[in-house]
């Protein structure tokens, strides 16, 4: 009985006369996702109320887009009806296709958040098997009538800065720019730099298109000096949302492995997705499906950043590039990737952007692509001769803007340039795997727009997070 008026309750409040006067609080699951060596688990760590309702649309509940690496499913168990899912590519899933995982183990934190249900439910994570299936991994219960579960207040992040509000959160893709390693003296710095990058952001479609579905806002922490760690220098900083570069020793990755930190800060303003703007002149990003994205502020190259990054973040798109140096290990074998924007093409009649290729394209799709990689070559070696002298990241921008310009000189004047293909490399590899166009943003930092195949997929992810009511539009 109880069970069943804990669906009915929640089932009430998702309704789209209630969602809007009355959502639901958010519970957030902190889990240890740890393994290596052919091993795989996770572990509760604690289970809180976050200090605002939950942000989420009341009727999209389910998560249909078959995104992600994993995914987790809420359900009631006396009936198994699903009451929330989502897909994610966490950090321990990237981690796990590294050289590391192969000889140590290791324990990465990670979150789920639902709406507070009004009794006991089932939490489950899946995995994709080879055949990209999702199978279940993990499960357990969780009863928001548990007195342990922590209702305190987080550490305070400070007041959040609305940057533009176009309505009530249930009903749009509420975007939180948290920044890390900015100083009491550098809020205002925080401010502006989140402001920019905004602004960079919404000038791309479909970004631009869909600007009304989104709110976006600011939270500058207070770090206690500036800037963020950078182990490879002996740069070691503990900073409010703990990001550092060298993630998986690859000095442009920025990440933070400190889950709980930035959970807690971002908890303290609506959100669906986060990007980490980091206080930092080095060029440097990094893009989690599901958790976070990452931008070095003050690179030149942040508004590119922070665009191709929050492909990963909140689309899940894969990287197309493949001549820069990746932490992962090659695949043993051709699968097909999840990821809508690269394919390993094993049945060319069966492409899975089929419906946007260019009418008599031929798949594959020929390209000047040994010139291409043998240009590549040669900028990665200067890249690395910069990077081992320690030169001023003047050199390095000097470097990438030749590179861009070439790039985006040679990639447009290819043949089938504009349309839409199957092209081979991809993935980080140059072989095997193929992206739809010849250029795209994530393929390469020129100034070139995302391509057909990749736009789909943000919008197709906007319209999980932000759509009228089925009842008609909120006041």
């Amino acid at each position: 009985m109880v069970r069943n008026l804990a669906v009915l309750a929640l089932l009430a409040l998702l309704s789209p006369a209630t969602a809007l006067a009355a959502p639901p609080p958010t519970l957030r699951v902190d889990l240890v996702h740890y393994g290596g060596r052919g091993t795989e688990g996770f572990a509760v760590e604690r289970v809180l109320v976050e200090p605002l309702p939950w942000p989420g649309h009341p009727e999209r509940r389910v998560d249909d887009t078959n995104l992600g690496k994993y995914r987790f499913v809420v359900t009631d168990p006396a009936t198994g009806q699903v009451l929330y899912s989502r897909g994610s590519s966490p950090v321990y899933g990237e981690w796990e296709t590294t050289a590391e995982a192969a000889a140590k183990t290791r324990a990465f934190g990670e979150s789920l958040r639902f709406p507070l249900p009004a009794g006991e439910v089932r939490v489950a994570i899946e995995k994709r098997d080879a055949a990209n299936a999702f199978r279940e991994l993990w499960a357990t219960t969780v009863d928001p009538a548990d007195p342990l579960i922590d209702r305190a207040a987080p550490p305070p992040a400070g007041e959040p800065i609305v940057l533009f509000e176009s309505g009530p959160p249930p009903v749009k893709v509420d975007l939180l720019l948290l920044g890390d390693g900015y100083p009491a003296a550098e809020r205002g710095k925080c401010e502006a730099d989140a402001r920019r990058l905004t602004g960079a952001l919404f000038e791309v479609e479909p970004y631009r298109s869909r600007r009304d579905d989104f709110n976006v806002r600011a939270l500058c922490p207070e770090a206690r000096e500036s800037g963020i760690s950078r182990p490879s220098l002996g740069i070691h900083r503990r900073s409010p949302a703990g990001t550092t570069y060298d993630a998986f020793g690859a000095e442009r990755y920025v990440l933070s492995f400190d889950n709980r930190a930035w959970r807690d800060l971002a908890a303290q303003a609506p959100y669906d997705i986060v990007v980490i703007v980091v206080n930092g002149r080095t060029y440097g990003g990094g893009g989690i499906f599901g958790e976070y994205a990452t931008v070095a502020a003050d690179s030149l190259w942040a508004p590119y950043i922070v665009v191709h990054e929050l492909g990963h973040h909140f689309a899940a798109l894969a990287d197309e590039y493949y001549t820069s140096p990746a932490v992962y290990e090659p695949a043993t074998e051709r699968r097909e990737p999840w990821e809508p924007n690269v394919t390993a093409l094993l049945d060319p009649a069966a492409l899975k952007w089929a419906d946007l290729l260019t009418p008599g394209m031929p798949v594959p799709t020929p390209w000047e692509k040994e010139a291409f990689d043998a240009r590549a070559r040669e900028i990665q070696a200067e890249r690395q001769r910069l990077r081992e002298a320690r030169r001023p990241e003047e050199e390095m921008d000097a470097l990438f803007l030749r590179q861009r310009d070439e790039e985006e000189a040679r990639l447009g004047a290819e043949r089938h340039a504009g349309a839409v293909g199957a092209f081979e490399g991809a993935n980080y590899e140059a072989t095997g795997y193929y992206r739809p166009a010849a250029d795209c943003i994530m393929f390469t930092r020129d100034r070139v727009p995302f391509c057909p195949v990749c736009r789909r997929a943000i919008e197709r992810v906007i319209d999980l997070y932000a759509a009228p009511l089925e009842g008609g539009s909120p006041p």
